[in-house]
């Protein structure tokens, strides 16, 4: 079946809401079987829209319409559907009823524009919005299904649950169900996870797999079809202990999860507390820690030192280390971290210090950034990474990079 979703409102194309709507239709559809093969959206134009709907007909079997059903001049979703559609527009006289009611109500006049909300076409099957005012509506054209929500997030999503799921099953005897994971990788790249995979991908048929990067990490998402969602599930299961068994040593977790979460809890699982030390990062590692629920059971704080002379003030690096070494290295990473596990009496420190740019500093390129990590009484360790980008950049890979090392060694430790 070839669904899709068709998004109206200008202020969509400003940026000024995001289509959030077409992103959770899209997830409610392939749970049952109907995966959205193209999103579009269009403006409060009347020959845009009308152009679109034409477009959509001719190409699909299932199409969502979001938005225009309200009352204002440039609410054009149902005049614009005329055409293909080929029906009158008619008042919905319960819907009419429902609008003149809630203005009794709330004893106020109802304007003659609000009538427009009740329009529907003379055959349709009329959806009520228990939510709002404007109704579904559900039409067949020429083997094509038109389904027509308002686009207030929660007046489609009651409609979607409440009505358009339940008439799709009915319609089309839906039996398969879509089910997905997303799997998530770090310290490995997008190009060694796909090799390190090729046979799977290559053989992959029910499951598929698609790799997706980000920021300091790599995704696979897995998406199977079964005639139960516990089948696809199965699916997905016997798949994913095929991946884990190639390259499940970079794994942390799955879907909504972060790395963040994931360092928290092996933390928890060691019964340990940390602490950082921070200079050209300015705190950020330590505070993506406390905004999660949990945090203070094992995060003891974070001690931000920009300066040269702050750093030998507040984690106590030794002058002549600095006029030796500088405050960019090796040397500066690993006292920071050793300071910092005394200073704050904690089970694991970690220290960031480097030069985000844009200029030179210290005769290190931008980019230059040394991460120190002390756990317990084991030696401590110190990374040198050079990363590209702007100044955010460069910090925000080394936040990350940051847990990225602890999740490493905090697993390996068991």
């Amino acid at each position: 079946m070839k669904t899709e979703i068709i998004a109206v409102g200008t202020e969509l194309l400003l940026g000024q809401i995001s289509n959030t709507n077409a992103q959770w239709i899209s997830k409610e559809m392939a749970g049952i079987g109907l995966p959205v093969l193209r999103h579009t959206v269009v403006g409060d134009n009347f020959n845009r829209l009308q152009t679109t709907f034409e477009h959509a007909q001719s190409r699909s079997e299932v199409i969502i319409v979001t938005g225009g059903l309200g009352p204002t001049e440039d609410d054009l979703t149902r005049e614009a559907a005329q055409k293909v559609m080929q029906q009158e527009l008619v008042n919905h006289e319960e819907t009419l009823a429902k609008i003149q009611s809630y203005y009794d109500r709330n004893h106020r006049k109802m304007t003659p524009n609000n009538r427009k909300q009740s329009l529907v076409f003379s055959k349709a099957d009329v959806l009520t919005n228990r939510e709002g005012m404007a109704p579904g509506q559900l039409i067949e054209k020429d083997g094509c299904l038109w389904i027509f929500l308002p686009g207030v997030p929660s007046e489609m999503k009651t409609l979607m649950q409440d009505e358009v799921i339940p008439r799709l099953h009915k319609i089309y005897n839906l039996k398969s169900q879509i089910v997905s994971e997303m799997m998530r990788f770090i310290g490995i790249g997008e190009s060694t996870l796909e090799t390190e995979l090729q046979d799977i991908i290559t053989n992959q048929t029910n499951p598929t797999i698609a790799p997706l990067a980000s920021e300091g990490e790599v995704g696979l998402r897995l998406t199977a079809t079964g005639e139960t969602t516990e089948d696809a599930y199965h699916k997905i299961a016997l798949l994913k202990e095929k991946i884990l068994q190639e390259v499940g040593s970079y794994y942390y977790g799955s879907d909504t999860v972060t790395i963040e979460e994931r360092v928290r809890d092996l933390l928890k699982e060691h019964k340990y507390t940390i602490g950082s030390a921070e200079s050209f990062t300015g705190g950020s590692f330590i505070e993506r820690l406390v905004a999660l629920p949990g945090a203070s059971a094992v995060c003891q704080g974070g001690l931000v030192a920009y300066t040269a002379e702050t750093k030998e003030k507040v984690i106590q690096v030794p002058k002549f280390l600095i006029k030796q070494y500088g405050t960019i290295s090796h040397e500066c990473a690993e006292i920071m971290a050793l300071n910092t596990q005394s200073l704050l009496d904690v089970d694991v420190s970690i220290s960031f210090t480097g030069v985000a740019g844009p200029e030179p500093s210290e005769g290190r390129h931008p980019g230059t950034v040394f991460i120190g990590i002390q756990i317990g009484e084991q030696d401590p360790e110190v990374h040198l990474f050079n990363f590209n980008g702007g100044r955010d950049q460069v910090r925000n890979r080394a936040v990350k990079k940051g847990y990225e090392l602890l999740f490493h060694r905090l697993k390996n430790d068991f």
